[in-house]
């Protein structure tokens, strides 16, 4: 088997890559976590998604290309730049909420909320409110963390952030939790109760 070999890009990935490059954009998620998001969310034809972190949309694209027709996706993000762009390639699609906010306090005003799957891919989500987000995966529903594996753009003393929370989820007993070593590090955690 190679897992380098993946087949089913959405047609708009090169169209995103191109634009990452043109405004010098870094930190958008690579192919193998955009392939499981896409796989996941065919799992949930009709389900209910929240990405935090839109960045520039490269995921997104992943996530949009394994959507069901029913299904539900709300991404946020607090840049204004990176919205727009995502808007633009992605505001036609009836299915999405593209949120400009700061995702602490879009979590903060949205607790109560539920999800089949959560992408966490910015600091709220992964780092702080994390109580409130693993509260908002449904029963049965993913939450879905990369970068776990050390990256050349982290800052001084990430890794302590990473290690506490990878400790963290490794301690509650209301989630299966697998962790990867694989991609830029992964960790897929499915709510038991």
């Amino acid at each position: 088997m190679n897992d380098s070999y993946i087949s089913d890009i959405p047609s708009i990935h090169s169209e995103i890559v191109r634009k990452s490059e043109e405004i010098g954009f870094t930190m958008s998620s690579d192919l193998y976590i955009g392939t499981l998001l896409k796989t996941l969310m065919a799992s949930k034809p009709k389900g209910s998604f929240l990405e935090l972190g839109t960045g520039i949309g490269l995921s997104l694209a992943w996530m949009v290309d394994g959507m069901g027709e029913e299904a539900r996706l709300t991404t946020v993000d607090n840049d204004p730049e990176l919205i727009e762009i995502a808007k633009h390639y992605f505001g036609n699609d009836n299915r999405l909420d593209i949120v400009c906010e700061d995702g602490a306090k879009w979590i903060k005003a949205h607790k109560n909320l539920e999800f089949d799957l959560i992408f966490a891919d910015a600091w709220p989500g992964k780092y702080s409110e994390i109580d409130d987000v693993l509260r908002m995966v449904k029963i049965g529903g993913f939450y879905i963390i990369d970068d776990m594996r050390a990256q050349p753009n982290w800052p001084e003393g990430h890794e302590n952030h990473v290690n506490r929370l990878v400790d963290y989820l490794e301690k509650r007993d209301d989630f299966n939790l697998t962790k990867m070593n694989w991609s830029t590090g992964l960790i897929i955690a499915v709510r038991t109760k």
